[in-house]
């Protein structure tokens, strides 16, 4: 027999004999596998679970979804809380640090059992044992987090699903519904710290090398209003004394914030008079508009001036120049700059807008 048929012959032999071995899958026709996500911030949430259906049965309060700690007669826990579903452990995943029932749950996956109660309240328990059978091998002392809720009474929920609701932008609340009972956790996540911890990680890798990443840090951290000092480092590193910096008008701007909300407003002011030069008419424009809308009228008004003796004629600086005689209650005034900005309005949306405000002026309104 020639070598290549030996090992043909070898081959089949060794396929015939995985395939005696191999089982067919088959779809869980009772409790049907399902996964959840949602996302908050930067964090992925991500429930594994079982389906099981309620089918005519009592649910709650019998070996289904027994109350309390029992001894289910398997594995090694004596007092095991409800799987919380069915089959193997429901778990959940966090990919940062969250906040539930008030403490810090590390990122990372967990079991997922209810202790229930038959007047009401219940416990969720989280389990840093995610990977063994249901909870039969449940054991208190690898308990994370215990957290008492209320749960709320619903219309019939035939399959029991997990489901998010009440989502904001650094929370949600996670309910496990099932047959007329909802079970609701609410979970937080420090959003703003979980984005700067991973901008700090960000200025220390390969984005560290571009300005922008910088830039933005700053600015996250002045949007938030945090870390005020450390963004002041950060947007210093853009301007100046960096292979990578640049002095713009935008992380001038970024600087001169940062210091008027650390208080140190003289020193913004010398910033943004530094910044003024190298403005655009679009950007003086909007700042001018800021100006407006803290309440300084009359320095606006200047930088619209400014503007437009710089840029004479150009979109949009007799538009900015309405809106500073405007906000002076000068309607007069400002209409006539509205109808040389209607003039010169370099599309339809911008045209309607000035026309917009034409209406407001000729009715005595002001139209910042």
């Amino acid at each position: 027999m020639s070598k290549i048929v030996t090992h043909l012959v070898i081959g089949l032999t060794l396929l015939l004999i995985g395939s005696a071995q191999a089982q067919i899958q088959t779809p869980r026709a009772a409790s049907p596998q399902a996964t959840l996500s949602q996302t908050i911030g930067l964090t992925e949430i991500h429930v594994d679970y079982s389906r099981p259906s309620v089918r005519g049965r009592e649910i709650y309060g019998t070996p289904i979804a027994h109350y309390g700690f029992q001894n289910l007669g398997f594995g090694t826990s004596k007092a095991a809380p409800w799987r919380a579903g069915a089959n193997e452990n429901t778990k959940i995943s966090f990919t940062h640090d969250v906040i539930i029932g008030g403490g810090v749950v590390p990122a990372g996956t967990y079991g997922y059992f209810i202790a229930l109660e038959e007047n009401r309240p219940a416990t969720i328990i989280l389990s840093s044992n995610s990977s063994a059978w249901g909870s039969f091998f449940y054991d208190p002392s690898e308990d994370v987090a215990r957290i008492r809720i209320t749960p709320e009474t619903i219309t019939h929920q035939e399959t029991l699903a997990f489901e998010f609701s009440d989502i904001t932008a650094n929370s949600t609340i996670l309910s496990l519904k099932w047959e007329k009972m909802a079970f609701p956790l609410k979970i937080e996540v420090p959003v703003v710290d979980i984005v700067l911890a991973e901008a700090r990680k960000a200025m220390q890798d390969q984005p560290g090398f571009n300005r922008q990443t910088w830039e933005q840090a700053a600015g996250y951290a002045l949007q938030n209003n945090t870390d005020l000092e450390e963004a002041l480092g950060w947007i210093d590193n853009a301007i100046a004394g960096k292979f990578y910096s640049q002095k713009t008008y935008a992380n001038l701007q970024i600087k001169a914030q940062l210091l008027t909300a650390l208080g140190r407003g003289a020193e913004a002011e010398a910033i943004m008079a530094d910044a003024l030069e190298l403005a655009t008419v679009l950007e003086m424009h909007q700042y001018g508009r800021q100006l407006i809308a803290a309440g300084q009228v009359d320095k606006a008004m200047e930088v619209f001036k400014r503007n437009a003796k710089e840029n004479p004629n150009t979109w949009p600086v007799h538009y900015g120049l309405a809106r500073g005689y405007s906000a002076q209650g000068d309607y007069k005034q400002a209409a006539k700059h509205l109808e040389k900005a209607l003039a010169n309005a370099p599309n339809d949306a911008s045209r309607g807008r000035v026309a917009a405000n034409l209406e407001k002026l000729k009715n005595n309104q002001d139209i910042n």
